[in-house]
């Protein structure tokens, strides 16, 4: 029997994907890019402590060269050490994505897992009330009715101009925040802070100008609002050492306590995925089996 004449067809060449970055700090130029400020600080501060801690060219990083420096941030908090190794996963991911790395050296990391103590951070509608209410300046006392009843983020309310605010039938009011992800969100204002809001305008002619003004007429600068949100939280005896993001906690929660529909929420705080909005409900759930079982 004559033997069939089997063709072989020879593979198709791999194309590389030609690299995209020149060096690592083109690389880091290009991984960075719009991204906002306070992210870009965040991973600036990792990228650094890799640096300092492997002191070699990205393509020359190892597996166990991660690994040893991941065993070195040991002694941050937990959150701390979970952000340092996502930023840097980030990095060596993205690096391979554009041709840059051969090999995703920090796919094979992983990232921790934290604690959520979301439920710490949540203040009673008594502490917020009260933080407000001993509030003795005008100004400072509607950039905390903001920050709560607005759920803004701190970078949000520091930024607000007065084009971003528009009046409403019924006394109301809206604000316009370009947040988080540039992304653009609109938030109705009820009738008592838009009045409070526009007390504030005084002799602010230009759209431009500040809501929220320092001393010397520019933004208010966001350490300056920190120091008065935990000014507030001390007259109103709160020892915990709160931040202005606690009051926008504080609005998720009361918001759900209140029967306002996650959706709506997730809408108003500007959150990208239903999920991050779902565990203000976990950390003060209405419900619970405990209540089931004989005391």
């Amino acid at each position: 029997m004559q033997a069939l004449a089997v063709q072989t067809v020879s593979p198709a060449p791999i194309l590389e994907m030609p690299c995209q970055a020149d060096s690592d700090e083109h690389l880091i130029n290009l991984w960075l890019h719009g991204r906002g400020r306070h992210t870009r600080r965040a991973y600036a501060t990792d990228l650094h402590r890799f640096q300092d801690f492997a002191d070699k060219p990205l393509h020359t990083v190892r597996l166990d060269d991660l690994q040893r420096f991941v065993d070195s941030l040991e002694g941050l908090a937990d959150s701390s050490r979970a952000r340092t190794i996502a930023s840097i996963k980030s990095l060596f991911g993205f690096a391979h994505r554009i041709g840059y790395l051969r090999f995703d050296v920090g796919a094979a990391i992983a990232t921790p897992k934290t604690r959520n103590r979301l439920s710490e951070r949540i203040l009673s509608e008594a502490q917020v009330i009260a933080m407000i209410a001993l509030e003795p300046n005008n100004r400072n006392r509607a950039l905390l009715r903001t920050l709560y009843i607005g759920g803004l983020r701190v970078s949000e309310l520091s930024a607000l101009c007065w084009r971003d605010l528009v009046v409403r039938g019924g006394g109301e009011g809206q604000v316009t925040i370009f947040g988080k992800g540039s992304k653009t969100r609109v938030v109705l204002l009820p009738a008592s802070l838009w009045q409070e809001m526009m007390s504030l305008r005084r002799d602010a002619d230009q759209q431009d100008d500040p809501v929220f003004r320092s001393r010397k007429g520019g933004h208010l600068d966001q350490s300056r609002v920190t120091l008065i949100v935990r000014g507030a939280a001390r007259r109103a005896g709160i020892k915990q050492n709160v931040s202005p993001h606690w009051l926008r906690h504080a609005h998720a929660s009361h918001a759900l306590d209140r029967g306002c529909p996650a959706h709506l929420l997730q809408h108003t705080l500007g959150h990208s995925s239903l999920s991050t909005t779902s565990l203000y409900a976990h950390a003060r759930p209405s419900d619970s089996s405990s209540r089931y079982l004989a005391s």
